[in-house]
């Protein structure tokens, strides 16, 4: 991993070092009373080994399913404590490393992941594709019930209580990995006619009304200055930008995907009908982003929630608190 820390090794070796010390532990304490520095290090090595390893479940499955398994395992290490095993120590007999670390991380766990699941979830901006709405490293909040209640893991909405609506800017799950998160904002809902011409958009015919607004300098294209626009759809207004040099599509990097065939490109642009269940997206980086122009529709099991606001950017504070419109 070039830039950055590697993750996955770390937990790898922290894994791996925990559970020598446990197993050297296991095979050189028996029968005999550890010392307070033995103990020490004990404390250390259990919660490691488990937040190591929790951690590298994240290469073959998403954060909540690894805090709802987290949970499973310290509320049954802890109800087995209750039920059975402490009814077998001793008065004097000191409790279990790995217990303690059960009852302490299970209600944190439980918390954390309803938390998550059913009210607010932070995510990281890693890219440009939403200046100058969101910039890389902003730190957000994403409303997990505005548009209804889903359950944990399986992602499957079972209370309804807001339609998804054109210019939200969303979190979902990417079409071509789900086990990757996107953010777009919403441009089209089932139904609508998606066109983008010329540098101008159009659902159902009728023109997105837009106003210049200034310039942006982007640092991540030579400080190159690019024109900003006030575009409002459906009656709510936000920032986006568009590169002039650039085209509308850039027909090369389209691709198959499902519902292909209700969409139309040229090199002045596309356009796409919506099919039933499914959302157009876009970023306001307008061509700078890869969105459903290039990789199709969202589908709506795929939405995880709307992002609503920056409440952290380490390079720039005056972001903090920012709503995101």
């Amino acid at each position: 991993m070039q830039g950055g820390l590697d993750w996955e090794l770390i937990a790898m070796i922290a894994a791996i070092g925990s559970a020598a010390i446990i197993g050297w532990d296991a095979i050189t304490a028996r029968g005999t009373e550890r010392s307070e520095a033995r103990k020490g290090i004990l404390e250390v090595a259990w919660p490691v080994l488990f937040i190591a390893l929790m951690g590298l479940l994240l290469k073959f499955t998403d954060f909540a399913a690894v805090l709802l398994l987290a949970a499973v395992i310290t509320g049954l290490i802890w109800l087995w404590d209750v039920k059975w095993a402490r009814q077998r120590r001793t008065s004097d007999a000191p409790e279990p490393i790995v217990v303690d670390m059960a009852r302490a991380f299970f209600p944190v766990i439980v918390v954390v992941f309803l938390i998550r699941s059913f009210l607010w979830e932070p995510f990281k901006i890693p890219s440009g594709s939403m200046k100058p709405t969101l910039l890389v490293g902003d730190f957000i909040l994403v409303n997990k019930y505005t548009y209804g209640i889903r359950l944990p893991v399986l992602n499957r909405k079972v209370v309804d209580i807001n339609p998804v609506r054109r210019g939200d800017v969303v979190v979902f799950r990417y079409p071509v990995d789900p086990s990757v998160d996107y953010i777009k904002r919403v441009i089209g809902i089932a139904g609508d006619k998606v066109v983008y011409r010329g540098k101008r958009l159009t659902i159902n015919g009728e023109a997105i009304a837009v106003q210049g607004s200034g310039y942006y300098t982007d640092a991540e294209l030579n400080y190159l200055r690019l024109p900003t626009f006030m575009e409002k759809i459906d009656g709510k207004q936000h920032q986006m930008m568009i590169v002039p040099a650039q085209p509308p599509v850039n027909l090369a990097e389209v691709r198959q995907f499902a519902h292909r065939e209700n969409c139309e490109y040229n090199d002045d642009g596309f356009s796409c009908t919506v099919p039933a269940g499914h959302y157009f997206m876009m970023g306001d980086n307008r061509d700078q982003s890869a969105d459903s122009r290039y990789w199709g529709f969202v589908a709506d099991e795929y939405i995880k929630g709307r992002a609503f606001l920056v409440w952290m950017n380490f390079g720039d504070f005056r972001r903090i608190w920012n709503d995101i419109e």
